[in-house]
């Protein structure tokens, strides 16, 4: 499979390439803008764009975006706590329950097969976005 993806991507022109990379660059750039204006979200947007444009399948997708927002959470953490911004008291309870949690997603995202990923994704997507508008 990893080998189909590999070939796909030797058979683009240099402009289908050039372009595939401009969209990526583009879209990292608004993704690291909502993480760090948001303090979270980019993981959500790094999913599609990374099925979408990337060609990844779901499960690449999220690994990819976990990857991806790792470094990109560092350094919004980093100009939050320089800007005072931490509550130091919650987040030692916070940090465990998170890492419990990351541990917990990452197995199950391991065992699901991509269709009931991509349906549990999206419907979470639905709900997010309508309690935004109410």
């Amino acid at each position: 499979m990893i080998e189909n993806e590999i070939l796909k991507y030797k058979e683009e022109s240099a402009q289908q390439k050039r372009k595939r990379i401009t969209f990526l660059i583009l879209g990292g750039i608004f993704i690291g803008f909502v993480n760090g204006f948001f303090g979270a979200g980019g993981g959500m947007l790094a999913v599609p764009l990374l099925c979408f444009v990337a060609g990844l399948n779901e499960k690449q997708a999220h690994a990819t975006a976990i990857a991806v927002i790792l470094p990109l959470s560092i350094v919004s953490a980093i100009v939050y706590v320089r800007n005072g911004a931490l509550d130091a008291s919650i987040f030692s309870p916070v940090l465990l329950g998170t890492i419990i949690g990351g541990i917990a997603g990452a197995v199950l995202l391991s065992k699901l097969n991509n269709k009931v990923l991509v349906l549990i994704f999206y419907l979470v997507m639905v709900i997010a976005g309508i309690r935004l508008i109410i």
